[in-house]
């Protein structure tokens, strides 16, 4: 079994001059797990991954990689790899000779080098592209690119920065499966950082969604999407009728509210997918706002004495029009039942 603390971080925290980005941070990622770094702009995601790359010394505690601190150790020599958003490549270079930039700093020459560069360019499925310069490639290639020349530096943890962030969405679904493709192959344990939640689901073994410096839930793609524990993670991950509970009653716009079932008596909040609102009958009424068609299903914004609510529907059922009175349910049955709200 492999070590769940190979990369640790305890009580990290991280600041630029007297504004504290992360406070108190433990976490521990395991040898060889793909981890996603999930949250809005300012959560200190990003923050977090300078400090294990290096790139930012923190104010205090400790990171630990594989039995070793680290903490203190400059960023050329904790074996950590680090592939930017913006790719990095030299525009002048071959693909070659940006993939064998780092190694040739190392002092490997000849052979090994050759072997090595190969080796990561196959990796990628480059291995016909050594000859050309970035400009003449795709941005996924270029992607992959930056993704060789890290991974021949061996590194014990790489890290991306929002790697897909660049890229069309067609080029965005190749990248994800090659990702996963040569994570799973080499072993490397992985960290990306990310604001979108859907790259985060579909990539990652693991998810750490964070808020306001600090982590918030830690899941797998399928507890975070379907068992938030939060009113934050429920609206980050598509959950858009969120309501708080008090005394067993919904806290909506027009005051306290019984929903159609008893709530769980530990929930502090409630929380429904649009495509789990039921439309067309229920104790609820509201009028129809908005409608948009989406292929396979539509969707409402209805305007209720509870808020603005959205549903969905298979796109087959009869079109409610604008301005319709529309009976609704929030059955609880089909809600995420939320630990905290805030």
């Amino acid at each position: 079994m492999s070590d769940p603390s190979y990369l640790k971080l305890d009580r990290l925290t991280l600041a630029y001059g007297d504004t504290v980005a992360v406070k108190d941070l433990n976490l521990s990622i395991g040898k060889g797990e793909l981890v996603a770094l999930l949250g809005p702009s300012g959560c200190g995601k990003t923050t977090t991954m300078r400090a294990i790359a290096g790139l930012l010394t923190p104010a205090s505690g400790n990171i630990n990689l594989d039995g070793a601190d680290i903490t203190r150790v400059s960023a050329n020599r904790r074996a950590v790899g680090l592939v930017f958003q913006s790719y990095a490549l030299f525009p002048h270079l071959t693909v070659y000779e940006n993939v064998a930039f780092g190694l040739r700093l190392k002092g490997i020459r000849g052979n090994e080098l050759d072997a090595r560069v190969g080796a990561g360019l196959k990796s990628v499925g480059l291995a016909s592209f050594s000859g050309r310069k970035p400009a003449e490639l795709s941005g996924g290639q270029q992607q992959r690119v930056a993704l060789a020349r890290s991974m021949v530096m061996e590194p014990k943890v790489l890290l991306l920065d929002e790697p897909l962030s660049n890229l069309d969405a067609r080029l965005r679904l190749e990248m994800r499966t090659e990702l996963q493709r040569v994570q799973k192959e080499t072993g490397v344990t992985m960290i990306f950082v990310t604001h979108d939640q859907v790259e985060a689901l579909a990539l990652a073994d693991r998810i750490i969604v964070m808020l306001n410096g600090g982590i918030e839930q830690i899941g797998t793609p399928e507890d975070i999407y379907n068992r938030p524990i939060s009113a934050f993670v429920a609206d980050f991950v598509g959950f858009e009728n969120v309501f708080a509970l008090e005394n067993g009653k919904l806290k909506t716009a027009s005051g306290a509210v019984t929903p159609s079932a008893p709530a769980p008596s530990s929930a502090a909040g409630l929380a429904w997918r649009p495509h789990t609102v039921t439309l067309g009958s229920g104790p609820f009424q509201g009028t129809v706002r908005g409608t948009s068609f989406a292929g396979n299903s539509r969707e409402y914004l209805l305007d209720t004495p509870l808020g603005p609510i959205k549903a969905e529907v298979d796109a087959a059922v009869a079109v409610h029009a604008m301005g319709s009175q529309l009976a609704f349910d929030l059955p609880v049955a089909a809600a995420a039942s939320l630990a905290k709200y805030r």
